[in-house]
């Protein structure tokens, strides 16, 4: 079940996502074609005002159609219409003249000639394999050839349309941290929860219930106990109790080193108190905290590329399984990793490489500086290293995750 609700959170953030590309592309007049809750193929479907809503039948997130995301090319018309053209030749008297006026650079015209195609592929004696991918071409070129289309649009409504979609993932992980916060957050106290069988902390008495308030015989707090035992650098520590109203001092213990987080500890666990905040506070603090990992993620995308925080990254297969534990632990914990997710989902998509929205973001703002529009071939090479690089962060993740089930 933990699982389930796992997937439906992460589908989520995608579908939010994608609602923010599809209402912000509305807002400045650039209508989508589709928008759909889950992916395509349709289960359902239905046309209102020009725009296709639907249920997917790939119960994973959103997605949502803009027209004419580049400037159409005769190129597209032979990508599509291959097939066609194999089982019915005589529709090249149709398909040429619409290459041409493309290839002139007469959009206006190629639009005009494009019913007369329609009509060709109509009349022709196609598999359904070829006539569906002929009509899915004319249909996307149209499309590309529209007033409305995301190539014509100012550079500032192409960004906005863009930036929508990260934009959204934010804003809803600082509502959620907010959330999280009013419903309470744990706050570690000095009362221990449990002692780790074998651990050194047994050797010393301490007992569940105990509450610590020296190391050393230095007073600490609950925040500090744990620094405090890893300052020892593995000298035996003496741990001073309150245990039924009365303060013990307990018998001396080395800490042992952790080579996983590099810490010393003695191995027990303390309890913990859920706090709740009001809504400003609650705000101010989701917005610290926001800062904060965004800060973390961006050195943790520095040590990537020098190699040293590989082992970081991670797929959906790890952020299924980590909320998936959180949630079996609290559904508070659960809300603030779906958060901290949402975010990196932001973040991820606003790095500089296309397909993802920061290469477009990236490109409309050269364009805009250079005057004209960069060559379509620059677009398909820049897209292509970026799909490299993507993939080869999806596959990373997927390795790490793999060990990490595995124990490894």
């Amino acid at each position: 079940m933990s699982i389930a609700v796992s997937i439906a959170g992460l589908a989520l953030l995608i579908l939010i996502h994608e609602a923010g590309h599809f209402f912000v592309a509305l807002a400045v007049r650039m209508r989508p074609r589709k928008f759909y809750i889950f992916f395509p193929p349709a289960l359902v479907k239905r046309t209102r005002n020009g725009i296709e809503y639907g249920i997917g039948s790939i119960p994973l997130g959103g997605y949502v159609k803009i027209p004419g995301m580049h400037r159409p090319a005769a190129a597209d018309l032979d990508a599509h219409l291959a097939r066609a053209l194999e089982e019915a030749p005589w529709l090249a008297r149709r398909v040429e003249p619409v290459k041409r006026e493309l290839d002139d650079g007469r959009l206006d015209e190629a639009r005009a000639a494009l019913p007369d195609l329609r009509a060709g592929l109509e009349d022709a004696s196609l598999s359904d394999g070829a006539s569906k991918s002929a009509e899915r071409g004319v249909t996307d070129l149209d499309d590309a050839l529209a007033p409305d289309a995301y190539w014509r649009a100012p550079a500032w409504k192409r960004i906005a349309v863009i930036f929508a979609g990260p934009a959204t993932n934010l804003v809803f992980a600082v509502v959620l941290l907010a959330v999280v916060f009013m419903l309470g957050v744990p706050v570690v106290t000095a009362a221990v929860d449990r002692v780790l069988a074998g651990e050194p902390a047994g050797a010393t008495g301490l007992r569940p219930g105990d509450e610590i308030v020296a190391v050393d015989g230095k007073p600490v707090k609950a925040d500090s106990i744990s620094s405090s035992v890893n300052a020892s650098r593995g000298r035996p520590i003496v741990l001073t109790v309150l245990r039924d109203g009365k303060q013990l001092t307990l018998e001396p213990a080395r800490p042992r080193y952790y080579r996983a987080d590099k810490r010393y500890r003695l191995g027990f666990a303390l309890s913990a108190d859920y706090r709740s905040y009001g809504f400003g506070t609650s705000v101010r603090f989701a917005a610290r905290d926001t800062w904060a990992v965004t800060k973390a993620i961006g050195l943790s995308l520095g040590h990537i590329v020098s190699g040293s925080g590989r082992k970081e990254v991670s797929s959906p297969i790890g952020i299924v399984q980590g909320s998936s534990q959180a949630l079996q632990t609290d559904y508070r914990d659960y809300l603030g990793i779906l958060a901290f997710i949402s975010l990196s989902l932001a973040l991820l998509n606003l790095l500089p490489l296309l397909p993802l929205d920061g290469g477009h973001i990236a490109f409309s703002i050269v364009e805009k500086l250079r005057g004209r529009a960069i060559p379509r071939e620059a677009y398909e090479r820049v897209s292509a290293i970026g799909i490299a690089l993507v993939l080869l962060l999806f596959f990373l993740g997927v390795s790490n995750d793999i060990q990490r089930l595995n124990g490894g």
